[in-house]
């Protein structure tokens, strides 16, 4: 286990076609099912301090602790994501650490040297910053508020695939609005 904010818990990469990615994933490496949204509402989403409309598809999946994540950018704005693309990289993008005190474990974050380039928030309780120190691709380290609705829905993806046998593998996202 990590000593830095306990165990990684996502796995997140950046694919070209997030259907094919989840028919991969489920098909070839039995993990599943997959809960995808074609437009994740990103909120207060900054790039090295700048404000930008992102759209993002995203799709996720456990392997038993682990989530997986997919994602595909839907547009041309500055993100951690497209770096990565315009890198000519494709898959293992970042690892995420979670956390149920996110101001406290960012403040440690950035005592330790870490840089905020990418954050924002989706749905209620559902902060995420992604930091620039990365060593090589596939490092990229993200801390991830893991609570709220958002908390709700990584537990029922988890819960979902335990024992999953493979059927109705693409399900849409739960409502993270925080009703």
């Amino acid at each position: 286990m990590s000593n830095l904010l306990g165990p990684i818990r996502q796995l997140g990469y950046v694919v070209d076609d997030i259907e094919a990615g989840m028919k991969y994933w489920s098909e070839t490496m039995g993990v599943g099912p997959w809960y995808y949204n074609p437009e994740v509402p990103i909120e207060d989403y900054r790039y090295d301090g700048q404000s930008y409309k992102v759209r993002n598809s995203v799709a996720l999946a456990n392997s038993g602790e682990m989530q997986v994540e997919l994602i595909q950018t839907r547009n041309d704005v500055p993100s951690m994501y497209r770096d990565f693309k315009m890198n000519g990289l494709r898959g293992l993008q970042h690892v995420a650490f979670w956390t149920r005190d996110y101001d406290r474990d960012l403040e440690m974050m950035q005592a330790r040297g870490f840089t905020v380039k990418m954050s924002g928030c989706v749905g209620r309780n559902g902060r995420f910053a992604y930091f620039a120190e990365e060593q090589h691709p596939g490092t990229c380290v993200e801390l991830s508020e893991v609570m709220g609705p958002k908390g709700r829905m990584f537990d029922l993806i988890r819960e979902a695939a335990q024992g999953w046998n493979g059927d109705d593998p693409v399900r849409p996202f739960l409502d993270l609005s925080g009703n």
